[in-house]
């Protein structure tokens, strides 16, 4: 007998419903069940997960599923799950080869293949005034919030802290900022992963391709299309290993730290949560109704890449799939290569926003009251800092030891932080690619090239 797909959804809830009373029941001591049972009834639910992420086949079911896998396989088997880290390395890493040749070929073509250099810089100064505004709003409201959680007061500060995972930094210049934009040599900037660079490079390489002749600049075009066309398959089969990597990465985290890792910093932890939700639904949200962009659409369209830099915490590890995405949402391939790279360093929504509100946080911790000027200081020296750390290593905890730095504030407070670091970062960077793919179908609204129909019949299948 075939089961139908409401029939299966009412298995899936009923199994996921016992499974939960039976467990929820055993924590709070309402019966005494053994180990085995207990584990035996989460593991039958997740099998019935499985079984509809089959019927489903669809790449962001399986990566949801396997986020769930993974806390659960982490949580049982913690001594396995602490080596499998090296399988969303191996992701990441294939995501990295992608980068640099996607950027290059779709930037060319989209500068060289039109030939409109002046929507070139149209397009830049409308990006960085959408950028400018939304991040200075992300900035305020951790601000906001912050202050009325005092999330900062009353932690508990462990006697002996660990200070060998912050890394010591050098706070940069304004003109360090500047210079660290432009590459002294692409192959260095490939191989560093420095996105904004890479970009800079393509624009500049795509403006002088579409000042050569005809049969020059047709060659040249030719060869980033195909180079594009071929990146974008090797995405495609590289996705692949997507819902692996999600697994590996949310077991070795869950593995590696517990379940109970929050401790104290629970409070901080919820406080950037609720931030993160009230801009989304205050500023991202009302900007895609007034730009009118499909939002139900849109949610299916960022999800699978949202979901891929929350498990991963990688930005970069979205970043091809984003740009796919964006594209069969509607938006041209010309302006989703120029808005979204760009965005990975003057667009981080969800970093600046975590930035004001652990820089506060860290003065709570010290017992430091801050005025409110020297608040607002603090925000407008973090809309200059944050814009040129592109391709760092933990960028957003360089910035905020600098920044700490800056004004007089002890580190120590943030060696506390790193214990849900990993956690916070999961979900700035979801924000962030969020942010980013809103960003261009913005601009693409702005510049009047936005498909409405293709963002009405957007399909989140994956072609390979």
């Amino acid at each position: 007998m075939k089961v139908t797909q409401r029939q299966y959804l009412i298995l899936l809830f009923s199994v996921f419903t016992v499974s939960l009373v039976v467990n929820l029941g055993q924590r709070y001591s309402i019966w005494n069940i053994s180990d085995s049972i207990l584990l035996g009834s989460r593991w039958a639910a997740l099998t019935v997960l499985v079984g509809y992420a089959f019927r489903k086949k669809s790449l962001t079911t399986w990566i949801l599923i396997s986020m769930v896998l993974g806390a659960e396989f982490g949580h049982d088997v913690p001594s396995v799950a602490i080596h499998l880290n090296l399988f969303s390395k191996i992701f990441l890493n294939m995501v990295k080869t992608i980068i640099a040749p996607l950027l290059f070929a779709t930037l060319v073509v989209g500068i060289a293949g039109h030939s409109n250099l002046r929507q070139v810089g149209r397009m830049g100064w409308k990006s960085i005034v959408y950028f400018e505004i939304v991040s200075t709003i992300a900035l305020f409201i951790g601000l906001i919030t912050i202050n009325i959680s005092k999330a900062g007061m009353g932690v508990v500060i462990p006697k002996a802290i660990d200070q060998t995972g912050i890394p010591t930094i050098k706070s940069q210049t304004f003109e360090e900022i500047i210079l660290h934009i432009f590459p002294e040599n692409i192959a260095k900037a490939i191989y560093e992963g420095q996105v904004l660079q890479i970009v800079v490079f393509s624009i500049i390489f795509g403006i002088a391709v579409a000042m050569l002749k005809d049969p020059h600049r047709n060659r040249m075009v030719h060869f980033a299309e195909s180079l594009s066309e071929t990146m974008f398959k090797f995405t495609n089969l590289v996705m692949y290993l997507a819902p692996v990597a999600v697994f590996a990465a949310i077991a070795y985290s869950v593995g590696h730290m517990g379940l109970s890792i929050l401790g104290n910093l629970i409070q901080l932890l919820a406080t950037l949560y609720v931030a993160l939700l009230i801009f989304i639904l205050i500023v991202l949200l009302p900007v895609a109704l007034l730009m009118k962009i499909p939002v139900r659409n849109f949610i299916r369209a960022v999800s699978e890449p949202a979901t891929i830099a929350f498990a991963t915490t990688s930005s970069e590890s979205a970043l091809p799939i984003a740009m796919e995405v964006m594209e069969k949402f509607g938006v041209p391939r010309k302006i989703v290569a120029f808005v979204m790279p760009t965005g990975y360093s003057f667009n981080l929504d969800g970093t600046t926003l975590y930035l004001s509100l652990a820089t506060i946080f860290v003065a709570q911790v010290a017992g430091i009251d801050l005025s409110f000027d020297k608040q607002l200081l603090i925000v407008f020296t973090l809309m200059l800092t944050s814009k040129g750390v592109a391709g760092v290593p933990r960028a957003s905890l360089v910035i905020l030891l600098g920044t700490a730095a800056s004004f007089g504030l002890p580190t120590w407070p943030i060696f506390i932080i790193l214990g849900i670091d990993e956690l916070m970062d999961m979900a700035r960077t979801a924000v962030n690619v969020v942010g980013n793919c809103l960003a261009t179908a913005v601009i693409a609204r702005w510049e009047g090239e936005f498909d409405d129909n293709a963002a009405r019949n957007f399909n989140t299948k994956i072609e390979g």
